[in-house]
């Protein structure tokens, strides 16, 4: 026989995991893994507001997707777009932040490592201004990345601000809550962010991954998958979900 609370419990479970009628607000929400995660949350019957500097990447994104423009570095732009969109339920940020910066430490142009951490005051600025408009079972997912716990060659300032994405989410979940933040981490992902194509996109994508458990670059959709995950699993905060294809077992 199922307890009062036990059965509660799961009757909370089972109307979280349906996403039908909320709305979600997501930047970085028109490429990669953002537009995946824009379009499965659609499916699932969520209204989704995509957001980024330029809109048109996302094409057409189909029904219950509209677009909006914002860079989350400019905090009045994204305190006035907070006002015009809310409320909300959901609140997922995968926007980069802008250029960053690659290669050994110690050759690096410190201004580009500096240029580098844009991604997490974008971040910041979004969990700062968004968060108010939440209501006590509101969610919000970060993307980090791989390199937070294990970098490679030329990776320092991708793992910095990686690393310091993971530890904000943790250490913010306290003030958060009954509000809940995760943070996914994918590996090495097959995204627009790679401009080659054809056979030298492939052999790229091949030789750094030659090494992980799953030889292969991930998808958008993967990585989209575990960001549902995280929106709809009510137990879950302050956490990390890796999508890496065995990465930091490599």
């Amino acid at each position: 026989m199922v307890s009062a609370t036990a059965s509660n419990i799961c009757e909370r479970a089972e109307r979280k995991l349906n996403v039908n009628g909320k709305k979600a607000i997501v930047f970085g929400g028109t490429s990669g893994i953002g537009l995946a995660t824009s379009k499965q949350l659609a499916d699932a019957g969520a209204s989704v507001v995509a957001i980024s500097r330029d809109p048109s990447k996302a094409g057409d994104p189909g029904l219950n997707i509209a677009l909006e423009k914002c860079d989350v570095r400019d905090r009045a732009a994204l305190q006035a777009l907070f006002e015009k969109l809310a409320p909300f339920d959901i609140l997922i940020s995968a926007a980069t932040g802008g250029a960053r910066a690659v290669g050994p430490f110690l050759e690096m142009d410190m201004d580009g490592y500096q240029a580098s951490f844009d991604k997490l005051w974008g971040y910041t600025n979004v969990v700062r201004y968004g968060a108010g408009y939440l209501p006590e079972d509101g969610c919000i997912v970060l993307v980090s990345g791989s390199p937070a716990r294990r970098m490679k060659p030329g990776q320092i300032a991708i793992g910095s601000v990686g690393g310091a994405v993971e530890a904000f989410a943790r250490g913010v979940a306290r003030e958060l809550a009954p509000r809940r933040i995760n943070v996914v981490s994918p590996g090495q992902i097959d995204t627009p962010m790679v401009s080659l194509q054809g056979a030298e996109r492939e052999e790229l994508y091949n030789k750094m991954t030659a090494n992980h458990l799953i030889p292969r670059a991930g998808t958008a959709d993967e990585v989209a998958q575990a960001v549902m995950l995280a929106v709809t699993n009510d137990f879950m905060t302050g956490t990390t979900i890796d999508v890496d294809g065995g990465w930091l077992l490599s």
